[in-house]
């Protein structure tokens, strides 16, 4: 059976370009005993990614130039070698990136009886849902009725941070780009306020809407967000740093917020997490997600 895939060409400078990139087709080999094939019907693009196409060290290696991207994926089993599994199975892996492969089936795991569409286990019922719940409510311990800020308030995770912190009768204001984001997280998803940064003095606009103060400010952009965020909060906040995304493609390393000195005398708590560090919350995070979804409040 051949597969295509996606195999990291170069590592990109500042933004990647389609010329870093290139489509493989290769031939997968024979099952052996405790192996499975799955064809893959999605998969997720993650912010995370960018980091992993450059060869510096962190919390997850590089991706290796030559070989397949990895990513968050749901599949489908065609043929099993194992117990554990059998055709018509779903699975999810970090295999994306390819359109099918041959695993170790402890490598996977398995989803049982779907009530949602495959693609959902990649977002809200995923790795993107379990970070804005883990990042939340744990890192940044909110508590009922506070005030939250979050940027990029219209992706994957900062949608489903605000709509969490409604599910806890919280204020919540979001950031994104264009009217059209902004629209959707106050008529579609609730947020109380949304602004648009680009129309610029982004501090004055947070100003103007954070009353007295952020309890939480959800950082996934950095740069200029969280300074400004950091101009607004209360004493005692917490600033979960799940992403700097405005960094990403920088050349240069960015200067830092100008205000950090602030942290200290406001008692402010900046907190970086990786998801993965809080696997403990996952029947909790599938529970509730579940229930929010059911109920149609997510």
């Amino acid at each position: 059976m051949l597969s295509r895939g996606i195999i990291l060409k170069s590592r990109p400078e500042g933004t990647p370009k389609p010329d870093n990139f290139a489509v493989e087709e290769t031939g997968l080999p024979s099952l052996q005993d405790g192996e499975v094939l799955v064809r893959n019907l999605c998969m997720s693009v993650d912010p995370y990614m960018r980091g992993r196409m450059m060869d510096v060290r962190s919390y997850v290696p590089p991706f290796q130039v030559g070989k397949l991207l990895e990513g968050g994926a749901i599949g489908e089993v065609v043929e099993s070698n194992d117990s554990q599994y059998k055709p018509g199975d779903h699975v999810e892996s970090m295999l994306g990136w390819r359109e099918a492969f041959v695993s170790p089936a402890g490598a996977l795991r398995k989803l049982e009886k779907l009530q949602q569409p495959p693609s959902a286990y990649l977002g809200v019922l995923g790795m993107p849902g379990m970070t804005a719940y883990a990042g939340l409510l744990e890192v940044g311990a909110l508590k009922e009725g506070e005030t939250v800020f979050v940027s990029a308030a219209a992706g994957a995770v900062g949608s489903l941070v605000g709509q969490i912190a409604l599910q806890k009768k919280c204020r919540v204001i979001g950031s994104a780009g264009g009217p059209a984001k902004t629209r959707h997280l106050t008529e579609e998803l609730g947020f109380h306020h949304a602004i648009d940064y680009r129309k610029g003095d982004l501090l004055k606009q947070l100003r103007e809407v954070s009353g007295e103060g952020l309890d939480v400010y959800f950082d996934n952009v950095g740069g200029d967000h969280l300074e400004a965020a950091i101009f607004c909060m209360r004493p005692g906040g917490r600033i979960p740093l799940c992403g700097m995304i405005s960094q990403y493609n920088a050349i240069e390393p960015p200067p830092g917020p100008k205000n950090l000195i602030m942290a200290v005398g406001m008692s402010l708590t900046l907190r970086g997490f990786i998801v993965t560090n809080f696997e403990h919350l996952r029947a909790d995070f599938l529970r509730d997600m579940g229930t929010w979804i059911e109920s149609g409040r997510v």
